[in-house]
Parts: structure tokens; C-alpha cells; sequence
């Protein structure tokens, strides 16, 4: 949520708990939840940014393995990152374009680089391209396989969260069956044993 938002959103937590406690002790609990609420809120992403840290999540395997191909094809990596950042688009796409201006500019590269260090996926795209500038070849294998791990990891994501939505099916499917199942099936034998040894 933006910093706006959040305050908007603690200001009004604040008030509605002066209005339950009312009086002093209703100030001191709202400023102390009123923070806390923003704070909580500032916490929280919209859904722009999600779809933008999805976006981000897909393009740096697909922009590792573009680079790679065109290392690995003789391209100096300079040009190479100007292409695939003009080709992918998007903030991403900006920031490899940035990153060519300042190589191109006569940046140092750790200063030119560090337009990528904001994200870790895309940091890990600038220090597996630090690691091994010492030839082409090296930085396009660096780069594979840092396309590879970034995969890897989307799909261990991925089969955890289907894991976890399966085990939370499972509990509304609890909650309606045990109580089913313990009314028609165990209630009514109790009631007959009861009934029995009553008599």
C-alpha cells in the first residue's frame, strides 16, 4: 500500500479507538494503534506490484538466457544488454537499458550495475556477470545457469503453494463433514446406549 494510504488508514484506526476507550487512555491507544496500523498497511502490496513482482519473477530467467545467446554469439555485453532491454520492455527492460547507457558512458561497472541491485533476482543477474567479465564464454555459462536456478526456484514456489492450497481445502472440508459425521453417526449410538442403560 502506499505511504499515503497507510497514514490515511492510521489516522482512522486512531479515532475509531479513541471512540471505544474514550479519554486519555482512548489518545494514548489510539496513537500507539494508529502506528501500528500503519505501519501494517505500508506493509501490504497492492496488486500493481504483484503483477509487477510476477512480471519481474518471469522476465530475469527469460532476459538471462537472451543475453547469454547473444554473449555467446559474439555480441560484447554492452550491446547485448541494450537488446534484450529494448526487446523485454517493462521496468525491467529499462533498467538493462540503463545499465548499457552507463557501460557505454564509461561507468565504472560496479557504479553501472547498480541500477539492477534494487531487486535480488536481478542483483544476481549483475554479480553473475561481475563474477566471471573475464570472457565471453564464462559469462554466457554464468548466466545459464543462473537462468536454470532462477526456474528452478520459480517451481519449487510454485509446487509449495499448491501444497499449502491443498492442505487448506482440506479444512472447510473438515469443518462441514466431522460435524456431519459425528451428529448422524456417533450421536444417535450414544443416544441409544443411554438410552438402554437408563431404563
Amino acid at each position: 500500500m502506499s505511504a499515503w494510504g497507510a497514514r490515511v488508514g492510521g489516522v482512522a484506526g486512531a479515532v475509531m479507538m479513541w471512540f471505544m476507550f474514550g479519554g486519555w487512555a482512548g489518545i494514548g491507544a489510539g496513537v500507539i494503534g494508529g502506528c501500528l496500523l500503519a505501519r501494517t498497511l505500508r506493509r501490504i502490496e497492492s496488486d500493481s506490484q504483484r503483477k509487477e513482482r510476477a512480471r519481474l519473477a518471469a522476465d530475469v530467467p527469460f532476459a538471462a538466457d537472451l543475453l547469454a545467446a547473444a554473449v555467446r554469439a559474439g555480441t560484447p555485453t554492452e550491446h547485448g544488454l541494450r537488446i534484450v532491454g529494448t526487446g523485454l520492455g517493462g521496468s525491467f527492460g529499462r533498467q538493462l537499458v540503463r545499465v548499457a547507457d552507463g557501460l557505454r558512458l564509461g561507468l565504472e561497472p560496479a557504479d553501472a550495475w547498480k541500477a539492477l541491485t534494487a531487486v535480488p533476482e536481478t542483483a544476481r543477474i549483475a554479480g553473475a556477470i561481475a563474477r566471471s567479465a573475464d570472457s565471453g564464454a564464462a559469462v554466457a555459462r554464468a548466466l545459464e545457469r543462473l537462468a536454470d536456478a532462477l526456474r528452478a526456484e520459480a517451481a519449487a514456489r510454485v509446487e509449495a503453494s499448491a501444497q499449502r492450497l491443498s492442505v487448506l481445502l482440506v479444512l472447510p472440508l473438515g469443518l462441514c463433514f466431522l460435524p456431519a459425521f459425528v451428529f448422524a453417526g456417533i450421536a444417535p449410538v450414544i443416544v441409544a446406549v443411554l438410552g438402554g442403560v437408563l431404563r
